[in-house]
């Protein structure tokens, strides 16, 4: 049995010696241990080799070879694993050798992927049973052999294996990883390890694991005096050292074999040795590429932290900021600043210089046109540039203009029409009964109703705002004030309107009215613009709830209440709706056929009060003084803008005489 010492991390790691082969046992070497339960758990992934393979093939009929054999003594079973498991044969298929070993030689690998903790589950549930041939009270022993890292976990089902009184011997080949290797065996390590360069080698476990299972040597019963390992022979023992090492002429002590002293590598820049091999390493400013042998320039803008405003530049051992074209770069080296040849006053612009990083483009004051050399400016016509929509005449004023009308016509609210007299603006919130006894085909009637009460108005944002509210057992809003600006628009999303049915909560109704369709946020205009606000309920029946109180409350509000009623409409509710006095703002009709009527008779244009004085017009048609008050504010206009003109010509050529100076 070969015994190891405790010099280094690397001699823990690294187990596989170069040990000449022992003879092959005959009858009186077998192994007189005592019975034993083992199990090999061979690697058979596409990663070995077929030439491995068959040495590995070989390692298991060498170990047998030395162990005595039989259903009394030693049973063996061998399972193969790659990306699925299979069981060559278990404990009590062979009680001989020669059976055993023709098994062996009829392996066929799986060589597929490295699933070695569904290996480990599956000898732990089926391999080590009654059924398969365990014995109670035998010691369990598995063999795991891998020359990879496991596709799956390993740590836990190794533990509940080891848990349930299997010793796991782990022996790695090559690509093995030493971490996988320790979460698989069973304590202590430096006796169930094993980790060898190649298959080549693998032999080398199979004569530490007869001396483990076999009995004492020299090796432990003398004092050897191996630096390393010391190897057993019958009778005897020989000095051996870990890979790396070279045995000195004394037979024990071993050697570091440095190979960058004597220029054995490859490295680009800098070769540090370890025993028997060496690993590169690179310059200050340099990071060691892939290969792990050549180097490149570390490239420290890509770290992320150089703050630079704009462009990081790497160069050997660090990083210098540069800015893009138009800036220049500050005192700190990382923040830039955009060159402005306008506040530098490095442009020719006759009006306004308009600064970009590095450039600039000239603009002109408002009425006023750029030139085609892009920096000097001509006075602009509005009037004669643009489509100013006057109805009658435009006049232009310095970077602007305004619509003026002929005599006897006032200027409407798009301050572009005429006419002779202006139409009232209001705020009109119609609330339409959709219950169960309006009836579909009624229903379709209300809504050409409300078309019609529309086409009466003169709809725009500015003008007339109209809103839609449906009300039932419950209350919905069609659409609020600020949804639409034009008839057009108005009556397309009424006749899209589905019909609610159910029942009739009118009070419920008007309570919405007040309380959100004549906010500002659904789009009514503040009190203080005095835009009337005009309320239009139109019911079929009575209301199941009460109306009382939320009639008075939008009353009080300032609001003017139309109340419309058909069929079985009650005529006390509507007048109780309705605002003073009664009878120009209650409707009635026994037909939902005449209500086409009631919209021709329904006059919802009012003139809204003066926001300022006591005057209260009634109707703006007759209002002269407005016409003739609007004429006279024309005509100062006109005289004042002639005024203005003068002076800005004046300006103009009082400025061009400075800078002339200048």
């Amino acid at each position: 049995m070969r015994q190891f010492r405790a010099l280094s991390a690397f001699t823990l790691l690294t187990l596989a010696v170069l040990a000449t082969a022992r003879p092959k046992a005959g009858p009186e070497q077998k192994c007189k241990s005592g019975p034993v339960d083992l199990v090999f758990l061979i690697d058979s992934s596409r990663s070995v080799r077929p030439h491995e393979f068959e040495t590995m093939r070989k390692f298991m009929i060498d170990i047998l070879d030395t162990l005595d054999i039989g259903l009394n003594a030693t049973r063996v079973g061998v399972v193969q694993y790659s990306s699925q498991v299979r069981s060559e044969f278990s404990l009590k298929t062979h009680s001989k050798l020669d059976t055993m070993v023709k098994g062996i030689n009829q392996i066929i690998p799986l060589a597929q992927g490295t699933m070695t903790g569904l290996a480990i589950k599956y000898v732990m549930n089926s391999a080590f049973t009654a059924e398969e041939g365990d014995r109670p009270k035998v010691p369990n022993v598995a063999v795991i052999v891998t020359d990879g890292r496991p596709q799956d976990r390993v740590a836990e089902v190794a533990a509940e294996a080891r848990e349930k009184g299997i010793e796991i011997y782990a022996v790695g080949v090559a690509r093995a990883d030493m971490t996988s290797l320790r979460a698989m065996a069973s304590p202590p390590f430096e006796d169930h390890v094993f980790l060898v360069e190649s298959f080549d080698l693998i032999h080398q476990f199979g004569l530490q694991f007869q001396d483990k299972l076999c009995g004492v040597d020299l090796c432990l019963e003398s004092d050897h005096g191996c630096e390393h390992i010391c190897e057993s022979s019958p009778g005897s023992y020989h000095c051996l050292c870990l890979p790396g090492y070279t045995l000195n002429d004394d037979g024990k002590t071993c050697s570091a074999i440095d190979l960058c002293a004597q220029g054995k590598h490859d490295c680009e820049q800098i070769c540090i040795s370890s025993p028997g091999s060496f690993t590169c390493d690179c310059n200050k400013g340099y990071k060691l590429n892939d290969d792990k042998k050549t180097c490149s320039m570390i490239d420290y803008c890509s770290f992320g932290n150089h703050s630079c405003d704009h462009e990081c530049v790497s160069v050997l051992n660090g990083y210098h900021c540069r800015c893009n074209e138009g800036y220049r770069l500050l005192e700190d080296g990382k923040t830039c600043q955009a060159i402005d040849l306008c506040a530098e006053g490095k442009h020719d612009c006759e009006q306004i210089c308009i600064s970009a990083p590095g450039v600039y483009t000239c603009d002109c004051n408002k009425g006023f046109k750029l030139n085609k050399d892009k920096k000097t400016c001509t006075n602009m016509d509005l009037c004669n540039t643009v489509e100013h929509g006057c109805e009658h005449q435009c006049v232009s004023t310095p970077g602007s203009y305004y619509c003026i009308c002929p005599e006897g016509q006032l200027l409407q609210e798009d301050g572009k029409s005429c006419g002779t007299c202006k139409s009232a603006n209001i705020d009109l919130v119609l609330l339409i009964d959709g219950s169960k006894s309006v009836r579909p085909q009624n229903f379709e009637l209300v809504k050409k109703f409300v078309n019609q009460v529309v086409d009466s108005l003169d709809v725009s944002a500015h003008g007339t705002r109209v809103g839609l509210v449906q009300y039932s057992s419950r209350v919905r809003t069609e659409f609020p004030l600020n949804m639409y600006h034009t008839a057009d628009e108005i009556k397309a999303a009424v006749m899209k309107v589905d019909y609610m049915e159910k029942g009739t909560m009118t009070g419920l109704a008007l309570k919405h009215m007040l309380e959100n369709s004549f906010s500002e946020a659904e789009g009514a205009r503040p009190a203080s613009r005095n835009i009337p606000r005009i309320g239009l309920v139109f019911t079929d029946g009575r209301s199941q709830d009460d109306i009382t109180e939320f009639a008075k409350k939008a009353k009080e509000a300032g609001i003017t209440m139309y109340a419309v009623g058909v069929g079985k409409a009650v005529e006390d509710e509507l007048r109780e709706i309705a605002s003073e006095p009664v009878e120009k703002h209650f409707y009635y009709t026994t037909d939902f056929t005449a209500i086409s009527t009631i919209a021709e008779n329904l006059k919802l244009n009012v003139c809204p009060e003066e926001s300022q004085g006591e005057i209260e017009v009634k109707d703006p048609c007759a209002c002269e003084s407005l016409v003739e008050f609007q004429q006279a504010t024309m005509s100062s206009l006109e005289q004042l803008t002639q005024k203005l003109s003068g002076m800005t010509a004046r300006l103009e050529q009082l400025e061009n005489q400075l800078l002339s100076r200048k």
